[in-house]
């Protein structure tokens, strides 16, 4: 063949090619095949054409293909230094704006804070709390004004220490999602507590031996809860100005930002927690080292937060900017032939989700009222006899004791377990609206379904209706065999005995992998739970009772019956999220165990199809 037809034979390919390697998207797949082909075309333009131009331009794509799979391939060790010295910097830049607008809030509300306290003695405690007041005015009569972090033990400190300051930096992050807002309303409430505590402090003529006391660890707490805000900011201004992008891909854009920054940030909680644990506590330490100590947390901050990132930004980073990118809408679907890794299944459930969204919603509001109508209806004693709501992360798991168990009243395992069948018939209904590529022997009588979901709903909720304690144990040990269960029950035609046999042998291959998943959507769930206790819901009463003319007494009765209502429904609302996991679960379990699609794919292997007069493989 003549170089020149050969050129033009296969001019058109070549430049498709040089389209899909210059890119935004570069699918693996098909850079292997673009990878086999133009190896191809070299080998024969070497044979043929040893000297002439074509060859160096074939081995120059060649070049450029292998390049673009192979050069960003990194041992996790070297990502894991790639992110804290290049990714995190450059993502502190892009948010700089963020991080002073957190920083300047946080500044104002301490200056409101501490000037409240200046003008009204009694803001203290309504702020801090009337018995904590009272606790540190003994401890300085006693002389020894800080002997609040001298309570416990040094490791039982850090670690209270550090999963409290966690959840509250997460809790400022997630509340970015109400536009910025919500995370606006965190620093604005963390700042006024710092600066009615340390005005307090100075009220008493304490004032440096508090400084030196508070900010020994408060350095690095409160950098990393103001940064917290700018990451939650971020988020928020992605689903507020999406630019370009459509309202979700902003807002997907923002919250992978805002995530990995939260990442950056978990190591300094920890380190503050330790410190506040083991050196906060040494009062006796001379000022001096204790001022150094101050000073180098404070260099630290603004050198890896402030300086590090612009210089970053001058001089170049060492790897492409690839945060903005997002996958194509058309990749956002289910296959359920693919045997998906707990991390996968964890994000294929809210795209699940999210084509459902409306119809679960409506759902968990139907349940969630008639657990709260029967919860208050069928016992003689008024709402605010039967339960009492106090803020907080532990008081608020402590309310689940209530509301899930026989503590208050026996039938409610029952109650839970028939709603929770419910809501596992209509996921599973759902799901089998994603079969339709599949071939699987799946329970199509939507009698026996309901049947069987209710069944298994009554299973679930005496497992979590016994004891607190043993709830929640039995819940991550079991949960994942019983959420199993429910879905081998509902699509094969097998009994619920054995079903259960059926149940053990899927899982032989990934016990594991569902007890990973569980406490993924798990701890997903009780983060969101905590939006109750961030005070939105109890500004939401408060407002009502502005506009409503209750008295005093009905008022508490409507807060505990709305409260009540709330909880319910965003357990609902996870129970949901739990069962639509182990959905796609048992279909990935299934290909692990029997491998039903590579049976399927073996099959074919050797059958020749016509296609438009080809002949293909």
């Amino acid at each position: 063949m003549r170089e020149t037809k050969f050129i033009e034979q296969n001019k058109d390919k070549w430049q498709e090619f040089e389209r899909v390697l210059g890119g935004q998207y570069q699918d693996p797949d098909k850079l292997n095949d673009l990878f086999v082909h133009i190896t191809d075309d070299l080998s024969y333009s070497r044979t043929f054409y040893p000297n002439r131009s074509v060859r160096v331009y074939l081995n120059g794509l060649a070049q450029s293909i292998f390049f673009s799979i192979y050069k960003n391939k990194q041992s996790q060790f070297g990502r894991l230094i790639s992110f804290w010295t290049d990714e995190l910097p450059r993502l502190m830049y892009e948010a700089r704006t963020d991080f002073r607008l957190s920083f300047l809030i946080f500044l104002l509300s301490l200056l409101i804070g501490a000037l409240s306290c200046a003008m009204d003695p009694d803001f203290v405690e309504v702020i801090l709390g009337e018995q904590y007041v009272e606790m540190t005015m003994e401890n300085i009569r006693s002389g020894d004004p800080m002997a609040v972090y001298k309570q416990k033990g040094a490791l039982g400190m850090s670690v209270g220490i550090t999963v409290n300051n966690l959840y509250v930096a997460f809790l400022t992050f997630v509340l970015g999602v109400f536009f910025s807002v919500g995370a606006i309303v965190m620093i604005v409430r963390n700042a006024i507590m710092v600066g009615a505590f340390q005005y307090f402090f100075i009220q008493e003529g304490l004032f440096w031996e508090s400084f030196l006391t508070i900010w020994i660890h408060g350095t690095l707490e409160i950098s990393a809860i103001i940064i917290a805000g700018a990451a939650g900011i971020t988020m928020g201004r992605g689903l507020v100005f999406p630019g370009t992008y459509t309202r979700l891909q902003g807002f997907q854009r923002s919250a992978r930002r805002g995530v990995k920054i939260m990442f950056g940030i978990a190591p300094i909680f920890i380190l503050a927690g330790f410190i506040e644990g083991y050196l906060t506590r040494q009062t006796e330490t001379p000022d001096v080292v204790r001022a150094i100590f101050i000073l180098v947390c404070l260099a630290f901050v603004l050198f890896y937060f402030v300086w590090y990132p612009r210089h970053k930004a001058r001089v170049g980073y060492q790897s492409r900017w690839r945060e903005t990118r997002l996958p194509p809408d058309k990749d956002q679907s289910l296959d359920l032939r693919i045997i998906y890794s707990s991390g996968e299944l964890f994000s294929l459930v809210f795209v699940f989700l999210r084509k459902h969204i409306s119809v679960f919603a409506f759902i968990a509001l139907a349940t969630s009222t008639l657990y709260t109508i029967c919860f208050f209806a069928f016992s003689s004693a008024l709402p605010s006899d039967l339960l009492y709501y106090r803020m907080g992360l532990f008081e608020s798991v402590a309310m689940l004791d209530d509301l899930l168990t026989t503590k208050l009243l026996v039938y409610i395992p029952f109650l839970n377990g028939f709603l929770f069948g419910i809501l596992a018939f209509f996921v599973g209904q759902r799901i089998l609206r994603e079969e339709k590529d599949i071939a699987i022997n799946s329970q199509r009588s939507s009698t026996t379904a309901f049947l069987k979901s209710l069944l298994m709903g009554m299973v679930f909720g005496l497992m979590i209706g016994l004891n607190q304690w043993f709830s929640i144990l039995l819940f991550f040990l079991a949960g994942n065999v019983v959420l199993l269960w429910m879905q081998v029950s509902q699509k094969e035609v097998v009994s619920p005995t054995k079903g259960l046999s059926r149940t053990f042998a899927l899982l032989g291959g990934g016990y594991w992998r569902g007890l990973a998943l569980i406490c993924l959507l798990s701890l997903l769930g009780v983060t969101f739970m905590g939006l109750l206790d961030t005070g939105i819901s109890w500004f939401f009463f408060q407002l009502l009772s502005w506009l409503v003319n209750f008295e005093q007494d009905t008022m508490n009765e409507i807060t505990v019956i709305s409260l009540t209502f709330l909880n319910i429904y965003f357990i609902h609302l996870i129970f949901i999220m739990l069962v639509a996991g182990f959905a796609l679960e048992y279909y990935s379990l299934r290909e692990i165990m029997e491998a039903p699609f590579l049976k399927e794919q073996i099959k074919q292997i050797g059958h020749k199809q016509t296609i438009k007069g080809l002949e293909k493989e």
